[in-house]
Formats: C-alpha cells, structure tokens, sequence
C-alpha cells in the first residue's frame, strides 16, 4: 500500500473516524494541535533542537544523518506504540457498538508533521511498509492553521440563544441538540464559562490556538446550508424587516436604546418547518477567561438573531444558588475581587461578608444584580443593524421546557415570514 497525501478537508473528515498521529515535538503538540490528534514525537525537544542546528550551521545531509541516527533506534518502538494505540482503539469502538464493528477498519492511520514534510514522511513510509494504510496531511500542520483561519471568514446562519445570568441557557442548547438542533457549545471548547467565575466548573483553559483549532473543526463539520449565500443574506434582511413586532408591554421587559424585544405566542403544534440550516450559540463576549473569539467570527454572531430567554430575577438567582452553592469558598472570593472594581468597593465587601457568614443566596444576589447590567449593556451594543431580539417568556429555569418553546417559536417566526 502505497502513503496516500490529502488535503485539509479530507484530513479533517477522516480525523473523525480514524486516529491521527502527530509525530512532531512534544513543545509543539502542548501548545497547540488537532483535537483528539495522539502525540506521537518521531524526534523529542532536544532532537528536534540538534537536528534545527545541524540543519542551520552546517547542511541539509547533515541534519538528515542526525534525523537517521535519532530515527533508526525508534522504530519498533513507533510502530509498537501505534500497534497499542490501535488495539485500544478497536476495543472502545467494540465496547460502543456492542460487538458490532467488524466493518470498520482498524488498520487506517493519519499522520502530520508541521509542514508535511521529512518527519511525516519518515513515519509514514515506516507504517506503511509494516501494513497500515496510511493518509498524510498535504502541508503538514500549517495547511491546517491556514484552513483553521479561513473557517473563522465564512459567513455563518447562526441562532444565538440569549439570556441574563441564570437562565441555564447551556442546558437549553444542549436540549436543543438532544432534540435534533444544530449546537456548538463554545464555553465547553474554550473550558470556561465567560463570567469571573467561569473557570471553578473547569481545570484549565486550552491556548487560543488550540481553541482556535477545536472551534473550527466544529465549524467545519456543518452543513453546507449553514452558510450564508449572498442571496440567503438578502433573503435574511428582507425577512428581518418583515418581522418588526414590538412588545406591548415594554415596562417589563429590560429597556435597551438600539433594540425592542418582539414576543410572539408560539403553538408548537402547528409548526412543520424544520430550522437544521441554522447553527444555536450561545450569546458571549468576545473574551471568555484567556481565550478570544476571533474578530471575524464574533463579528458574524453579533449580526444574528437572537432568542432572549426572559426569566424572573428570583428563578435565576435560586438557579445559580444550586449550580454554584457548594463551590470552593477561597474561589467564589477571588471571583469576586476579580470584578470588584467593576462592582464598587461597597458591593464587594458585602457579598464577601455574606460569602463568609455562608449566606450565599444574597452573595449570590448581589453579583447576579452586577452582571445583569453587564449583559444588558452588551446587548445594547451589538450592530445597530442586527436582527431583531426575540424575548421568550419562561417561567422557570428548565431546559426541556424551555427548548422545546424556543424551537416552536423559532419555526413560527419563521413560518410568519414565509406567510
């Protein structure tokens, strides 16, 4: 069998059902790879270093001797270590389909250097002469940073799902997705929640490339009619301006200057439009913990609808009371000196003082108070030509419920526009 070199997309397709070794540097893989790609070094950092230097300082045939030299004492090794990977492999797949994977071949291995050259190659012809098939990145991981980019460009058919502080909207999204629905859960891929206390549900966040990697990767497996044509965009923006309905009760709902919220009653049983084009995110901030959204990619969400999940004060607090309760007392407290400049010196002495009196229902309400202003503010600045903002009235936190109303809604509004 001969090495077969594909591109990014046929790479990135295959990732999901074959493993991919990365055979460069153990440096290189910590800092950034492809999601689920095994770290498979053909040269450690030092080798790596001796090999840049020989390759530098005196030429190329030197360099590839000292590769050789470092190479020859690690092939059983390569091929054994990929021969367990393999065997581990196979025994998940049968234990996660009961047996029943005689079909799937075990013997398919994707590889990748950083540039798609000697260090990929030299594994590449190693397991293929022991009887792998093997599929190589065209490129190497820097065809891939450059595909991981171009993800970010795309112009996006996206739902945001809305709400303040409380709402459980990452429940909801992942109903939404029990129930068929389109998902990229961005706090899961960035491990962090986006507020001050976002990092107590998670260990540690992964570097902006490697979340860079894992969004687009997650972008590049939708549909192609999650895309906004040109066309589609003009449709969009016709359809946006068709449905400019005004709550009538706007003293209580939050007040913004840009937008009114719309409210629509939704008969669930009378909706057969399917929304599969669309992709739900849940509405961030750019930044969430050490990571950033990429500027092209917020850009593209600040333009879409959003679907604002309007829950009492009291729901939400008695929410975030459950969820966040039992937390770490030393971590609830630095969270909140975190903000406390934001929150006034006033604010933040008395939500420690309840924190530490274990009243945590009125901490929790103060910081809850704080960060509805804070969402209402970055509500008011999305693109003053954005999508109208749905508010959908809830009377408690619950993800099922609450899902199922959002998709009813969301397909009756569409239906409206279509009417």
């Amino acid at each position: 069998m001969a090495v077969t070199r594909i591109d990014v997309e046929a790479f990135v397709s295959l990732s999901k059902i074959h493993p991919v070794i990365d055979v460069r540097s153990e440096g290189e893989y910590q800092h950034a790879h492809l999601p689920n790609a095994y770290s498979l070094p053909l040269f450690n950092n030092e080798e790596r270093k001796v090999v840049g230097t020989a390759y530098k300082q005196q030429s190329r045939e030197a360099a590839i001797k000292i590769g050789l030299d470092f190479f020859g004492k690690k092939m059983r090794a390569i091929v054994e270590e990929v021969e367990k990977l393999i065997d581990e492999r196979r025994k998940m797949e049968r234990k996660n389909t009961d047996g029943q994977s005689e079909n799937f071949n075990f013997k398919t291995i994707l590889i990748h250097c950083w540039r798609g050259g000697m260090r990929s190659g030299a594994v590449a012809w190693l397991l293929d002469m022991y009887g792998f098939k093997v599929f190589s990145l065209s490129g190497g991981y820097k065809a891939f940073r450059n595909w991981v980019l171009k993800q970010f460009e795309k112009e996006y058919k996206f739902y945001i799902l809305g709400g303040y502080t409380g709402s459980g909207k990452t429940y909801v999204l992942h109903e939404l997705k029990n129930r068929g629905e389109k998902i990229i859960d961005i706090e899961f891929l960035a491990g962090h929640k986006g507020s001050a206390f976002g990092n107590i549900a998670f260990k540690t966040q992964p570097s902006q490339e490697m979340f860079e990697n894992k969004l687009a990767v997650e972008l590049g497996g939708v549909d192609d009619r999650c895309l906004m044509t040109d066309d589609r965009k003009e449709d969009d923006r016709k359809e946006d301006n068709r449905v400019q309905i005004t709550d009538d009760k706007e003293s209580e709902a939050p007040q913004t200057t840009n937008h009114k919220f719309q409210t629509t009653s939704c008969h669930p049983s009378s909706v057969n439009c399917q929304l599969s084009t669309r992709i739900w995110l849940e509405d961030e901030s750019q930044r969430i913990g050490l990571v950033n959204i990429p500027n092209a990619l917020w850009k593209t969400m600040r333009r879409q609808p959003v679907y604002f999940l309007d829950i009492e004060f009291e729901e939400r607090l008695q929410h975030i009371v459950t969820e966040y309760g039992r937390a770490d007392r030393e971590k609830l407290v630095n969270a909140i000196l975190r903000i406390q400049k934001r929150l006034g010196g006033l604010e933040t002495k008395t939500a420690i003082n309840f924190l530490v009196e274990n009243d945590i229902t009125n901490c929790f309400r103060i910081l809850l108070s704080y960060y509805d202003k804070q969402y209402l503010k970055a509500l008011n600045n999305r693109e003053t030509d954005a999508p109208l903002i749905t508010k959908i009235e809830c009377r408690k936190v619950d993800a099922k419920e609450n899902a199922k109303t959002v998709i009813a809604l969301s397909k009756q509004i569409i239906n409206d526009r279509r009417d």
